[in-house]
C-alpha cells in the first residue's frame, strides 16, 4: 500500500522531532524517544491522519493528534511489559524499554510520553474548539473506562478464565478504544460532523476487533523473528484468547466479518472510504 506507505514515513519525520533537545535529564528523553521511534504499523497515527485528509483537511493539520495517539499507545506498552504487567523483554525486535533503562525510568518515560500527548493535542495549529474536542476524545479512550480498563481487565484474565464476551470487551477498551479515537480525532482535525464521528468510530471498532482476533492468531502461528516480540506468551501465562475459545477457523471467520463491517461502516458518510477498505483488507491479513 503506497499510500500507507507515505504517511508512516510523515508520521516517522515528524516523531523523530519529538524530545531531540538535549536537557540535564536528557536521558528521559532517551528513553522516550527508544520507544516512540522503535518503529511498527503506526495504524493508530495513520487513522488520525487519513481521516483528516478523507474530509479535505491535511496531514499536517492532523500530525500533532497523530503523534498524541502515539505517544499515547507508546507509553502504553512501556507499561504493558513492566515486569509488574506482563513482565517481556522483546517488543519490535529490540529488548523493552525497562530492560535497557531500568524499571524506573522506564515507567517515568511512559508517564511523560502520556502527558506530552495531551501537550501535543491542546497546543496544535487548529481552532481551540476543535483542540479541546480531541483532548476529550483521547482521555476518554485511554483513561479508567477505556485502555487502563482494558488493561487491567488483561490482569485479571491471568488469574481466571474469561466468558467470550468478556474477552471482548476486555479488548474493545485495551485496543480498540485508542483505535476510535485515532479515527475520530482526524475527523474532529478536519472539522467534521457528528455522523462522520460515529462512522469512523464503527469503522475503527470493526478493525480493531478484527486487529485483536488476528494478533491472537498470530501469537500461535507466528514466529518470535516475524513478529518481533515474544510469541506463544498468551498460552505460558494462561490467558483467555479469542482462538482458545473459538479455534483458528472460527477466529479467521470473524475477522472477515469485522472486516466486511468496517468497510460498510463508511458508506454514505461523505468520505472517500477506498483507502480504508484496502487497509483493512491489510489488517486482515497481516503475518506480523
Amino acid at each position: 500500500m503506497q499510500e500507507l506507505e507515505v504517511c508512516q514515513r510523515q508520521i516517522e519525520e515528524y516523531l523523530a522531532g519529538c524530545f531531540a533537545g538535549q536537557p540535564a535529564y536528557r536521558a528521559l528523553y532517551e528513553a522516550m524517544r527508544y520507544s516512540l521511534l522503535a518503529g511498527g504499523k503506526r495504524i493508530r497515527p495513520v487513522l488520525t491522519v487519513q481521516f483528516c485528509r478523507a474530509l479535505g483537511g491535511t496531514a499536517e493539520q492532523a500530525l500533532p493528534f497523530a503523534a498524541a495517539i502515539e505517544m499515547v499507545h507508546t507509553y502504553s506498552l512501556i507499561h504493558d511489559d513492566l515486569p509488574s504487567m506482563d513482565n517481556d523483554t522483546l517488543r519490535r525486535g529490540r529488548p523493552t524499554n525497562h530492560v535497557v533503562y531500568g524499571e524506573g525510568l522506564a515507567i517515568l518515560a511512559g508517564d511523560a510520553l502520556q502527558t506530552a500527548a495531551f501537550e501535543q493535542v491542546l497546543s496544535a495549529s487548529l481552532p481551540a474548539g476543535r483542540c479541546a474536542a480531541a483532548a476529550l476524545i483521547l482521555a476518554r479512550a485511554a483513561g479508567p473506562d477505556g485502555m487502563v480498563a482494558g488493561q487491567v481487565l488483561d490482569m485479571e484474565g491471568e488469574t481466571r478464565e474469561l466468558s467470550l464476551e468478556e474477552i471482548t470487551d476486555m479488548n474493545a477498551r485495551k485496543t480498540g478504544c485508542l483505535l476510535e479515537a485515532a479515527a475520530q480525532m482526524g475527523v474532529t482535525a478536519a472539522g467534521g460532523t457528528e455522523a462522520q464521528l460515529r462512522a469512523a468510530r464503527e469503522y475503527a471498532a470493526a478493525i480493531g476487533l478484527a486487529f485483536q482476533i488476528r494478533d491472537d492468531m498470530l501469537n500461535i502461528t507466528s514466529t518470535r523473528e516475524e513478529m518481533g516480540k515474544s510469541v506463544g506468551s498468551d498460552a505460558q501465562r494462561g490467558k483467555s484468547t479469542y482462538v482458545a475459545h473459538l479455534g483458528l477457523e472460527g477466529c479467521a471467520r470473524i475477522v472477515e466479518e469485522q472486516t466486511a463491517r468496517a468497510k460498510a461502516a463508511l458508506a454514505g458518510s461523505g468520505m472517500d472510504s477506498a483507502f480504508f477498505c484496502q487497509l483493512a483488507d491489510y489488517l486482515a491479513s497481516r503475518d506480523h
